[in-house]
């Protein structure tokens, strides 16, 4: 089972029901993009908590002045039975935000390419 689309679509969803947060099964990759999106504006907060033993995350969700999710479409793009990686010179810029796992940390395309680096690229969010 893909770890990062199911958290994803958890977040999507929970967006959609108009939740303030959305607790998903901690790992450090999923820390790292919930990071990466809270840097970028896309989430409130990420924070790592325990629940009866066991780490979760804890994320919350940020909805525009209307009302509706920042979060509507996630398009994953390197999945478990076709990896896609990119170097830096052929991530495009493109509408929406694309997550990249690069040698130097989850990075969006847009600080992949100031920091000269490709990587594996994970989703985009539109």
């Amino acid at each position: 089972m893909d770890q990062i689309a199911n958290m994803m679509n958890m977040i999507k969803n929970a967006g959609r029901a108009k939740h303030e947060f959305v607790v998903v099964p901690h790992s450090k990759i999923k820390f790292s993009i919930a990071e990466c999106l809270v840097s970028e504006g896309y989430l409130k907060s990420a924070t790592k908590k325990t629940k009866k033993g066991f780490p979760i995350l804890e994320v919350g969700l940020v909805y525009a002045e209307d009302g509706t999710p920042k979060i509507t479409s996630v398009d994953r793009i390197s999945k478990s039975s076709n990896r896609v990686y990119r170097g830096v010179k052929d991530i495009k810029r493109s509408y929406g935000l694309t997550v990249i796992s690069t040698p130097k940390g989850i990075l969006t395309d847009k600080q992949a390419r100031k920091e000269m680096v490709g990587g594996e690229v994970l989703f985009k969010i539109f």
